[in-house]
């Protein structure tokens, strides 16, 4: 297994062993594209973090996100449009809505628009452009942040190749899918003098068909330039940009009811739309003092916007569209959208910025060969919010009811110092985060029809939070073939904008989101072609924040002490090597038990502004929520088992099984709405409370190389066509149906 790694992530993510420390000033020139065995550089890691290359990614011809992810033990990828452009990811437990534990990186540099005031995903890149995928979930986190809780997604994007060439492919399949995909670089050297070497690489991606339901086709562009100017041997400058835009028919989930009378891939809501842009560029320049010493400086930036209009607000049991609407949709009776005169917009508009040295340093400082590690980060980000109600059932203006700006500034560091000691490492470090946010609430008409007052005056709130987070990590190599390591951190993430300062301007008493995360565990390769690693972990929450609809309902901002702590299981075996055949019979199993996804405590609503708690937190705790009961949406077990045959002529199928285990929808631990609810009850029909049942899907893909540079495909996900809820918090969501597709890729 081999990737590609940037100058960035070969600067300040993989450790050097301790041969590599030299004293030597003098450098040569390295070249463009750097390869380095990711098999050597997981071993000594000392972290459970896991590394998917494009070879695994393109035999498995993963359809989104979500279906790469689900190979990683320890992540859990929730389904919602079945195009993975808004994946729902949680690590070890952790509820997965909107991935808002998860940090998001692109070569080492912050990718979500708004990851300090906002860490919603509501943009995610297609995953053809990546070559690679990296998952953190130990004390590296603690060089990234700020989201350092659970764990991290670093997408790798693929270097220019030394000579001029690229790749295309095409993909189609049932549910009016289409997918192309071009790439096209090379690298040529400088005769003029003024540098050394130069090299391009452009990446092309269009995407289109029907969601997992009626009424969700999605249609998406993304351009990705990358440039890498080697300037002389010791500096080099790389640059990025993308283009994204998204347009497609998102709504949220059904009733009941529904679901009864309709069917899963029930969906009346045709006028629903959601539109994204985004721009984004980034720049690492790097200056190597000498073979030891390097220092790279990256500036990144981006800009988001999303329209999403839809109407009903939020949940099944929303009357924006009349009493009447409400009770036909949870009797489960046929609704005409188009009599709804009524739709909502939620404006957003996102900036972020930020500027980021790092330093690397290979040094014998104390008499022990050393690996030091060191950066500082200055982060900006602002938000223009805006919610509009329209009169007819397809505006896309009208009456403001909501008017805010908000506004983030982070300034962080980090350092960490790698002592090779023989066969041991122990890497002590800290990390410090310092956040103030802004609130400016802007007049706004509102809407009285629906009991929405307007403001006329303008009001500012601010708040700010600063936080030291040590960490630890240590290695110990007894043999070749195995590594055990140990590490633990302090994690953090910072609250949301809109949870720290009152839309009246005053400041919430809103901590932090704190844990203490420990990781043991060992990695081995006993023989060639076998590969196991084992990890034991254990998160400890002081602070936990549920946000909105998380756990069912529409919760208020609440917080809570729980735990989480189980196993990993990654293994591969490949025969041919193990046995030294030409054809290879092969197995991967990846496996995760949660036993212990424990609410340690009740969790604690935080007061509105008039210092009253929302309806759903009667005494002000979350309605249910007490101390023992499992956390919302953290199934026991997660398995995916792959058995497969590849030749080394270019065939290779496989057929992949998924399993995910039954899982509470909310804070109750219902098994069904009716336990707490009367059966007539809006909130027992809504389908947002109950029990998510186990289900198991079996997905299938080959790939034939007809000659070399040709390769042909098909796939077959969900092949016995299952149906299967994935999530309740806005209603019922259902996994995807069958998808069938083919395609080719010629690489020139």
């Amino acid at each position: 297994m081999r990737y590609k790694k940037t100058a960035l992530l070969s600067l300040i993510v993989l450790p050097m062993t301790a041969s590599a420390a030299q004293e030597n000033s003098s450098i040569e020139l390295p070249p463009m594209e750097v390869t380095s065995s990711s098999e050597n550089n997981i071993l000594n890691m000392s972290s459970s973090s896991t590394i998917l290359d494009e070879k695994e990614l393109f035999q498995s011809h993963v359809f989104n996100v979500n279906e790469a992810l689900r190979k990683v033990p320890g992540v859990y990828v929730r389904d919602e449009d079945g195009f993975g452009i808004r994946p729902n990811i949680g690590f070890r437990g952790m509820n997965p809505f909107r991935s808002t534990k998860v940090l998001f990186l692109e070569d080492g540099l912050l990718l979500n628009y708004a990851p300090y005031g906002d860490n919603d995903i509501y943009y995610h890149p297609p995953v053809e452009r990546y070559e690679g995928i990296e998952v953190m979930k130990g004390a590296e986190l603690n060089m990234y942040g700020p989201q350092t809780i659970s764990g991290a997604v670093n997408y790798l994007t693929p270097n220019p190749p030394p000579k001029p060439g690229g790749s295309i492919s095409f993909t189609g399949g049932n549910r009016d899918y289409l997918s192309g995909h071009v790439r096209y670089g090379g690298t040529v050297e400088d005769t003029t003098g003024t540098v050394d070497r130069v090299g391009g690489v452009m990446d092309y991606v269009h995407k289109e068909g029907e969601g997992s339901r009626d009424n969700t086709f999605v249609k998406l562009d993304d351009v990705n330039l990358k440039t890498v100017i080697d300037i002389n041997a010791r500096n080099s400058l790389t640059l990025r940009g993308d283009y994204y835009q998204e347009n497609s028919q998102s709504t949220f989930g059904i009733t009941e009811a529904e679901l009864r009378n309709f069917g899963y891939r029930y969906n009346p809501f045709k006028n629903d739309e959601f539109y994204t842009e985004r721009f984004s560029t980034s720049a690492t320049h790097e200056f190597r003092f000498n073979d030891d010493v390097k220092l790279s400086a990256n500036f990144y930036w981006s800009k988001f916007d999303r329209d999403f209009w839809r109407q009903e607000n939020q949940q099944p049991t929303d009357n924006q569209c009349g009493n009447a609407f409400r009770e036909a949709r949870l009797a489960g009776q046929a609704v005409d959208v188009d009599s709804c005169n009524f739709t909502r917009g939620r404006l957003r508009h996102y900036n972020a910025w930020g500027v980021e040295p790092r330093l690397h340093a290979n040094h014998n400082w104390f008499g022990v060969a050393s690996e030091l590690d060191a950066g500082v980060r200055m982060h900006y980000e602002n938000s223009a919010r805006t919610t509009v109600d329209g009169n007819t059932s397809t505006a896309r203006d009208g009456v403001t009811i909501e008017n805010n700006d908000r506004f983030a500034d982070a300034y962080s560091g980090f350092m960490q110092n790698r002592f090779i000691l023989g066969d041991w490492t122990v890497t002590p470090g800290i990390r410090v985060e310092s956040v103030s946010y802004q609130r400016k609430n802007n007049p706004y008409q509102g809407n009285p029809a629906l009991g929405v007052a307007g403001n006329t005056k303008s009001s500012v709130g601010e708040s700010d939070l600063i936080e030291a987070l040590p960490s630890f990590a240590m290695t110990y190599q007894p043999i070749k073939q195995a590594t055990l390591f140990f590490n633990m951190h302090r994690g953090f993430a910072p609250p949301r904008v809109e949870d720290s300062v009152y839309a009246d301007g005053s400041s919430v008493e809103i901590a932090a989101e704190k844990s203490w995360n420990y990781e043991v565990g060992v990695r081995s390769q006993p023989v060639k072609g076998v590969k196991t690693d084992l990890t034991l972990f254990h998160n400890d929450f002081d602070s936990l924040t549920a946000v909105g609809t998380v756990g069912g309902n529409d919760t208020g901002v609440a917080q809570g002490q729980a735990l989480f702590q189980g196993i990993e299981l990654l293994t591969r075996v490949d025969t041919a090597d193990l046995f030294n055949w030409t054809h290879n019979p092969y197995l991967q199993i990846a496996y995760t038990w949660v036993p212990t996804a424990e609410t340690t405590s009740p969790f604690h609503c935080l007061p509105l502004s008039n210092g009253s708690f929302p309806a759903s937190c009667p005494g002000g705790n979350v309605l249910g929520s007490k101390a023992g009961n499992r956390s919302p949406y953290a199934p026991e077990h997660l398995v995916t088992a792959t058995v497969g045959y590849s030749h080394p002529s270019g065939f290779d199928a496989h057929l992949e099984t998924v399993f995910v285990a039954e899982q509470y929808g909310d804070f109750r631990n219902l098994e069904s709405a009716t336990d707490f609810y009367a059966p007539t009850s809006n909130e027992a029909r809504s389908g947002q409370f109950g029990m998510i049942n186990s289900y198991t899907v079996v997905n299938f893909a080959s790939t034939y190389k007809v000659y070399k540079g040709l390769d042909l495909y098909v796939s077959v996900k969900n092949i016995f066509d299952d149906r299967y809820i994935v999530d309740r918090v806005r209603g019922i969501l259902p996994g995807s149906p069958r998808l069938v597709q083919a395609g080719f890729k010629y690489d020139f």
